[in-house]
């Protein structure tokens, strides 16, 4: 099995060329730092909405080659998080924002189309599952919040029988089913959005990272080696790197995810009638999420990596033997008919996770925005969120600009070393109550008052 810091859908590219890095003193409109999804769609609807404004986007390595490009390629809307968006912004804002995401997955799709990228887009659908009686229900708090608000065609629930005609796994029960979904290859999609920026004129300066921002004087700076950036306005979309940025330090969570994929196994997925094209998961709160491909791969992996002190994940993010074994060993207890057949290819990426599970822009002073927290569900809101972020930056009037993610009441996380170790303390929490609830036992009290900490505090853990 090979095991790197790339993963398989940017194994399977030709390596792009990279852009100079730069150097000297520029001036631009709008310097966009991190080139990944939220950074090339927020470029992408600057040069759309305004062409002829001087747009610079610089990134640390290649554009499309961090977590971006490595991701699950779950390309899924919001509904899931419905209930939570109703309790922080009411009914109304909740809705918008719903069908905000819900539209994002089709545009990404209508993008891919347009601009002839073949980014293997296919809108099949997301299946929430559970896999023991505790899991049982845990989509209805959503449902019901579906039903009130008269948006019942958002989702559905499914008995056993109507689950095992989309994928039949022994460990699979009941389940939901939200339309608005579509999986992608993230490389692919990346790699397309990289080319078309150069081709709209956004001036792309690779191998740079950002130093230092300088805020106070007449326009905002990025520093970087040997040069600088001198811009109107900033935004900044680094994933969890947003850590080390001041003001966004109790913002944010960083932890990891990793991932597996089969060989080609089209005949198995015709057995077991998984050829819908839809994205799963089960019912965790450190979910397990899976997919296919399109030459008929099982695309594998489980959220529950540790929690990153800092912003410093020191490459454990991305190659981590034992986690690499056990997200396989996970994936063979779904599908024990993979015997015999080979898992060739283990990856993991940092994941940037907001408080309250959702996607947030954030104003750091005049003229700098920044976009982050998808907790693992980017590569459908990131097309909104880049979307929004242009509509800030050029004073757009419009829905996207007046979106609820925008500056939403914060809910502070923790400072270090607080984080790290009362996260990781919660996270083993978690995964023994959850291992114990599919073994059909009930957790201790202990472990079960350690669990509910992060929701005493406001923050949101699972969907």
């Amino acid at each position: 099995m090979r095991h790197d810091a790339h993963g398989f859908w940017i194994s399977q590219l030709d390596p792009p060329e990279p852009r100079p890095a730069l150097s000297g003193e520029r001036r631009a409109d709008v310097v966009v730092v991190g080139g990944g999804y939220t950074g090339m769609w927020t470029a992408w609807w600057l040069k759309q909405h305004a062409p002829t404004s001087e747009v610079v986007l610089i990134d640390r390595g290649i554009c499309g080659l961090g977590p971006s490009g490595r991701n699950g390629g779950f390309c899924n809307s919001m509904w899931f998080s419905l209930p939570t968006l109703v309790e922080r912004f009411g009914d109304r804002a909740a809705l918008e924002v719903c069908r905000a995401a819900e539209t994002s997955v089709r545009t990404v799709g209508e993008w891919c189309r347009q601009q002839g990228v073949d980014a293997h887009f296919r809108h099949g659908g997301y299946l929430q599952v559970s896999t023991c009686e505790a899991q049982d229900g845990t989509w209805a708090p959503v449902h019901r919040e579906m039903a009130r608000l008269g948006v019942t065609d958002a989702g559905g629930e499914l008995g056993p029988s109507q689950v095992a005609e989309r994928c039949a796994s022994h460990r699979f029960r009941a389940g939901a089913l939200y339309p608005a979904a579509a999986t992608v290859d993230p490389g692919r999609l990346a790699a397309g959005l990289r080319a078309q920026l150069l081709e709209a004129g956004v001036e792309v300066f690779e191998r740079t990272p950002m130093l230092r921002l300088r805020q106070g004087g007449e326009d905002p700076v990025v520093e970087v080696k040997g040069g600088s950036v001198r811009a109107g306005q900033v935004v900044l979309a680094t994933g969890s790197a947003l850590l080390g940025v001041s003001g966004l330090r109790h913002a944010l969570t960083a932890t990891s995810s990793h991932m597996v994929v089969t060989e080609p196994v089209p005949d198995l997925l015709a057995e077991i009638g998984w050829t819908g094209g839809e994205c799963i998961t089960d019912s965790r709160a450190m979910i397990h999420y899976f997919r296919t491909t399109a030459d008929g791969r099982i695309a594998f992996g489980w959220g529950g990596g540790g929690i990153v002190y800092g912003s410093h994940a020191n490459g454990k993010a991305e190659v981590d033997p034992s986690m690499a074994r056990q997200v396989e060993a996970d994936l063979r207890s779904f599908f024990p008919q993979l015997e015999g057949r080979s898992v060739v290819h283990a990856w993991g990426g940092p994941i940037d996770v907001s408080p309250t599970h959702l996607p947030v822009i954030r104003s750091l002073g005049d003229r700098v925005y920044a976009g982050f927290g998808y907790t693992g569900n980017g590569v459908g809101p990131s097309q909104m969120i880049g979307r929004t972020l242009a509509s800030l930056l050029l004073d757009r009037p419009d829905e996207f600009a007046a979106t609820a993610l925008v500056d939403p009441p914060r809910v502070p996380v923790p400072p270090e070393p607080f984080r790290y170790i009362g996260g990781n303390v919660i996270r083993r929490a978690i995964l023994r109550k959850e291992r114990l609830e599919e073994q059909g036992r009930r957790p201790g009290p202990l472990t079960r008052a350690v669990c509910g900490i992060p929701e005493r505090l406001g923050i949101h853990v699972g969907r």
